[in-house]
């Protein structure tokens, strides 16, 4: 049974939570403050931490920073606050996923068993390269000319499916469902974000990609 691990003041959410995620098979342990988050991630080893933005004592960024210090595994940010610059400050900083309140249950319960999911999967090759590019597989690790770069495990899974397919075309709606799964197939402006991402760990300029290539209107192509 996985362990997650809810930061969130409102008790409300608390509550909807403990009630909807229990019932799916999980165990779960709360916090409401950024304090109280970083001590239960630490002695309960949560296999996937749901955090908030909007934390009395001190801000969700910060907790985030903070975790990605030394906490590996997935974290879900769930927060009222639904700026672009909101969302791609949070990617950059270690989140896995980003849903905004108010949200559906069972949207959120897809996006948990797909990080989740996404966490416990390894590629079949050990390792792929790509110009300066070297993706091993096996410890998830990214290096650009022998630079170890930081992905989140979502990023990695993204750069990977790309890599193992190298040469080919995939459409959005192909990556979309690879990664998040059916549901999700449409949420083209979600992939965007995320590419965006990858480009600017490694691409020389991001601006003008030579590795990570748009096919307009189809999707994205790995290479050449």
């Amino acid at each position: 049974m996985d362990t997650i691990l809810i930061v969130d003041d409102e008790l409300q959410i608390l509550r909807l939570l403990n009630i909807t995620l229990s019932a799916s098979g999980y165990k779960i342990i709360e916090a409401a403050t950024g304090k109280d988050a970083s001590f239960m991630a630490a002695s309960h080893h949560p296999a996937l931490i749901v955090l908030d933005l909007g934390l009395p004592d001190m801000d969700g960024m910060e907790v985030l920073k903070s975790l990605r210090e030394w906490f590996f595994k997935p974290i879900i940010i769930l927060s009222a606050r639904n700026t672009e610059e909101d969302i791609i400050h949070a990617l950059d900083i270690g989140a896995n996923d980003y849903l905004s309140k108010p949200f559906r249950t069972g949207e959120l319960l897809a996006r948990i068993r797909a990080s989740l999911r996404l966490n416990q999967s390894s590629g079949d090759i050990p390792v792929i390269k790509i110009g300066d590019i070297s993706i091993d597989m096996v410890s998830h690790s990214v290096k650009k000319k022998e630079e170890l770069l930081k992905f989140t495990s979502t990023e990695f899974s993204l750069l990977s499916l790309l890599a193992k397919n190298q040469g080919c075309v995939l459409t959005h709606q192909y990556i979309l469902k690879e990664i998040w799964g059916y549901g999700y197939q449409e949420q083209t402006q979600y992939l965007r974000v995320f590419v965006a991402q990858l480009r600017k760990k490694i691409e020389d300029d991001p601006s003008k990609p030579m590795l990570l290539l748009t096919e307009s209107g189809i999707g994205y192509r790995f290479g050449t």
